[in-house]
């Protein structure tokens, strides 16, 4: 039903905001005398990010252990830093999120460590104001998007049916794991598109 949906689930990076992977992979890499393609390889291309992601690891381990495999004692502070440098907010979206929360609910899931929502404050301070403590990271649920469980114990956690809930990310699988769990689901690609999506469902549309 157009009319059924009652929460708005943003996916973050180049949803909410611009994230380029490539400004945080070099100030990592900086900081650890390596080169870029070393980092990126540890972290990313080694599946140790997706542990992170997924809650295989702790907060803690996961900060050691992304240390450990780029040969440096990564601060947490560091760690931050690095996460910060790579996050640019996308204004257009948040303004669509600002209009859309007088009519709906919106909240946020994105596949990420709980560092992530445990810092967003610094890492993306735009947020807090518009989805409070609605800001959820695929690791709190110990699952990591495109598994349809991600979905399930986050809509579960928000006490909305899967249903009634419209979620935007910008990767068709993780597009395809929200439809399998039984939520609406948006393959974000540009303001444009989305904005003519909201119009669709009668939601305001900046």
């Amino acid at each position: 039903m157009i009319d059924a949906v009652k929460l708005v689930l943003f996916d973050m990076d180049n949803v909410l905001c611009r994230y380029d992977r490539s400004k945080r992979v070099a100030y990592l890499a900086e900081l650890a005398g390596a080169t870029s393609e070393f980092v990126y390889k540890a972290i990313w291309e080694s599946g140790f990010e997706l542990l992170g992601d997924s809650g295989a690891l702790e907060a803690a381990d996961y900060l050691r252990g992304f240390g450990e495999r780029i040969g440096y004692p990564l601060s947490l502070d560091e760690w931050v830093e690095a996460r910060r440098r790579s996050m640019q907010a996308d204004r257009a979206m948040l303004e669509i999120a600002g209009s859309l929360r007088q009519t709906v609910d919106i909240a946020v899931l994105t596949n990420n460590t709980t560092l992530v929502a445990d810092h967003i404050d610094t890492l993306l301070p735009d947020l807090r104001p518009l989805f409070g403590s609605r800001i959820y990271t695929s690791a709190q649920f110990k699952a990591a998007k495109p598994d349809p469980r991600c979905y399930r114990l986050c809509v579960s956690e928000l006490n909305v049916r899967p249903d009634t809930v419209l979620f935007v990310d910008d990767l068709a699988a993780n597009v395809a794991g929200a439809r399998e769990a039984g939520l609406f689901a948006h393959h974000h690609t540009s303001v444009a598109a989305f904005r003519l999506v909201l119009s669709e469902r009668g939601l305001p549309h900046g």
